[in-house]
């Protein structure tokens, strides 16, 4: 602990940007979680997994705690590659001393950006390039994360809705046929949704709704 604080208390300017440099590693682990759902496919897996839930209301099955670990495991499994190629080219050398700090950075950045350039909109992008200034990058890697990241995220959120558009309609059908045969009996004060979720949980495992959902999403990512 006492090195801990002379390293900060010592004017000499090589333990000043070493002192720096920790620093900001810090705060790159505290802003992990938020790197995690921003950076990769999570944002897309949990919300489609949501609309699944909601789709067949179900309250509060399967529990936030079950669709978390799914989408987390899911989320790690489509990053594998690209996780891998950030630890071979950047952290790896990094830990045997072979380059520098911010030598890593750009290099642990670049397969982040080839990753959410590959899902994100071109109209996104330009938007907040526009906004910023910034020019029209010849590459991938001049793209700046500052635009990247708000484009892939926006990008995510509305993919997402589009599979959950399509995941709520053929449970939209099934509450509006029990809705239309509840009526025509003349049972006004049951609900339908009560009436309606066997059978909407009944096709759901016909068709293996969750090796469908599990499947989509992974070629969505393709």
């Amino acid at each position: 602990m006492a090195d801990f604080v002379s390293l900060f208390s010592n004017n000499d300017p090589e333990n000043i940007s070493t002192a720096v440099q920790l620093l900001l590693l810090l705060t790159v682990l505290t802003l992990a979680p938020s790197l995690l759902i921003l950076l990769t496919s999570f944002t897309r897996i949990v919300i489609v997994l949501g609309f699944v839930r909601t789709s067949l209301a179900t309250q509060q099955m399967p529990p936030n705690q079950v669709l978390i670990a799914l989408a987390l495991f899911l989320t790690f499994f489509i990053m594998a590659p690209t996780f891998g190629e950030v630890y071979d080219e950047a952290l790896e050398p990094m830990f045997n001393e072979e380059i520098s700090l911010d030598e890593a950075y750009e290099r642990a950045a670049l397969p982040f950006k080839e990753f959410m350039s590959k899902h994100t909109r071109q109209k996104d992008l330009a938007l907040f390039l526009d906004y910023s200034g910034a020019e029209r990058p010849e590459s991938v890697n001049d793209i700046p994360l500052t635009s990247l990241i708000p484009a892939f995220a926006i990008s995510e959120l509305k993919t997402a809705f589009q599979m959950g558009f399509m995941i709520f309609i053929p449970f939209l059908v099934i509450d509006m046929a029990v809705a239309s045969v509840l009526m025509s009996m003349g049972m006004m004060m049951l609900p339908p949704v009560m009436i309606s979720l066997p059978f909407k949980i009944l096709l759901f495992v016909i068709v293996d709704g969750w090796y469908l959902i599990t499947h989509s999403l992974l070629e969505s990512f393709s």
